[in-house]
């Protein structure tokens, strides 16, 4: 008989010693965990992805209160200057989004800097990517960008970001986390290599928040006047340069402060040494690029700067500490889904599930009205037809004369009414394919982690090769065979000094 609330399925198949079905939680058997369902190979997402919609759901609401997340954070005010040029073209050439267009143009910006998997109250020198989120208060209201320290991430596919977030948090029995749960799920994914090679060099411990770059990560659109419309990356490259930690010096910090990144950004902005990051976007036209070796929607990839120079676009200035932490920072809610007019979404997988789970999670973690809050509400007349909710304090427009009655559209009795655009085109991409499950046909798993292997000094190389060692030892045989065999492909050297480093032969090692 079935125990527990076993089903009779279950039973059986533990009889048989058959693996378990993954299903969803109306015990729909999930035939495809790894993509959703896209228009074509690489078009947008399509909403229909019940499964999708119902995982990160869920996933967005398993912490109470805290961010499931980049909970462990800390941020400062200060002001974004355009240069009215990208590269040596006028802004305008590529965007309409007026906060580019004028030489000097000020925006008050808002950043919050975190780590990602660990808890609000965890150290600082952990080996984690870092957040960089950045929220323009523009005049034709917010614009958040979104990303993180190290410009590219371990996934392309939305549908896996709870799986990810999974193998790297504790345990869910023993509440420690695991190397033998990250590199079980690292070494079935052979696209988070390019990371990997990343995290576990200096840049995965970033000396303080000021000393390390951000990245929008994700691929963007810019559209013009004229509806003419151009792939980006955003990158923020900082005027204190790039440093990190080895992992012995991490440890050392961490012996006495682990608050250290937090303090450094306090104390310098205190002391009026205000940190600097240059804008440089890079431009791509809006197509397949088929001369390409990997697909320019892949997230997990860099676009080489050789054939996409990175051209300056403004720079930004952080020069005030909040006066109350948990109002400002704490309650600050970005999502990748606010944009203004002239930035626009593509069609990257990852860009269009975060789209819909940053959103989601804030309105679960902050409440309905979280645009409400000073820290969060736009600086420019806000007026909505939304009411009510949880915390509600103010009715949308009402303080600007709008009739408190209508709160629908269309009315003919002085309700709001839709904005009319002049002298823009609408950007209108042509869409056309089968809708279908199915991963980018350029993957190219490998390279761009090798390439970063070979590039980077010699030190940080041993550190790289020293920080995978003490990682992977602690982990099952056949997790160190299967990921001694992604290190070789990405370069021979890499694959070796880890397989003896770790005590295996490389003819033991094996391919998913």
């Amino acid at each position: 008989m079935p125990l527990n609330g076993e089903s009779e399925e279950l039973a059986n198949n533990q009889e048989k010693n058959e693996q378990p079905v993954l299903t969803n939680r109306q015990g729909h058997p999930i035939y495809d965990n790894q993509n959703n369902r896209t228009v074509g190979e690489r078009g947008p997402t399509v909403l229909e992805n019940y499964n999708f919609l119902e995982k990160i759901s869920h996933f967005d609401r398993e912490r109470i209160p805290e961010r499931v997340v980049h909970a462990r954070g800390t941020g400062a005010h200060g002001y974004f200057e355009a240069y009215g040029t990208i590269g040596n073209e006028p802004a305008s050439k590529y965007t309409r989004a007026k906060l580019f267009q004028e030489k000097g143009k000020r925006t008050p910006v808002l950043v919050r800097f975190s780590s990602v998997i660990h808890g609000g109250h965890s150290p600082e020198t952990l080996r984690d990517p870092r957040g960089f989120a950045v929220k323009f208060y523009t005049e034709d209201g917010n614009w958040d960008l979104v990303g993180n320290n190290l410009k590219i991430f371990f996934i392309r596919d939305a549908l896996k970001f709870p799986d990810l977030i999974h193998a790297f948090k504790p345990d869910p029995v023993t509440n420690i986390q695991d190397a033998n749960r990250i590199f079980d799920f690292i070494s079935q994914t052979p696209e988070a290599m390019h990371m990997i090679t990343f995290l576990f060099s200096p840049r995965g411990i970033p000396a303080n928040y000021r000393e390390q770059e951000g990245a929008g990560v994700n691929t963007y659109k810019m559209v013009n006047a004229d509806g003419e419309a151009v792939l980006v990356k955003y990158h923020w490259i900082p005027k204190q340069g790039v440093r990190g930690l080895t992992q012995a010096q991490a440890n050392e910090i961490q012996s006495t402060n682990f608050n250290h990144a937090t303090q450094d950004l306090y104390q310098a902005i205190e002391r009026g040494d205000y940190p600097e990051w240059e804008l440089q976007i890079q431009i791509m036209s809006d197509d397949e690029h088929p001369e390409l070796d990997f697909d320019p929607l892949d997230d997990t990839k860099l676009w080489p700067a050789d054939q996409f120079p990175m051209l300056p676009a403004g720079r930004m200035v952080l020069d005030r500490n909040p006066v109350n932490y948990f109002a400002e920072i704490e309650q600050a809610a970005f999502g990748t889904g606010v944009l203004v007019d002239g930035l626009d979404f593509s069609d990257d997988k990852m860009l269009q599930g975060r789209t819909f789970s940053y959103s989601d999670t804030q309105r679960y973690r902050v409440g309905a009205n979280y645009l409400q809050l000073p820290t969060n509400r736009p600086k420019k007349h806000v007026a909505t037809n939304q009411r009510d909710g949880q915390m509600a304090y103010v009715v949308d427009g009402v303080e600007a004369g709008e009739n408190p009655h209508i709160n629908y559209e269309p009315s003919s009795r002085n309700g709001l009414v839709e904005a009319t655009r002049t002298g823009h085109k609408d950007h209108t991409p042509y869409v056309e394919g089968h809708v279908m499950r199915k991963k980018l046909s350029r993957t190219n798993d490998y390279k761009q982690a090798g390439e970063r292997y070979r590039e980077i000094e010699d030190w940080e190389r041993d550190d790289l090769i020293k920080n995978l060692v003490s990682a992977l030892k602690t982990c099952n045989k056949d997790i160190q065979e299967q990921m001694v065999y992604h290190f070789t492909q990405c370069d021979p050297e890499y694959g070796q000094r880890v397989a003896d480093g770790i005590g295996i032969k490389m003819a033991q090692t094996t391919q998913v």
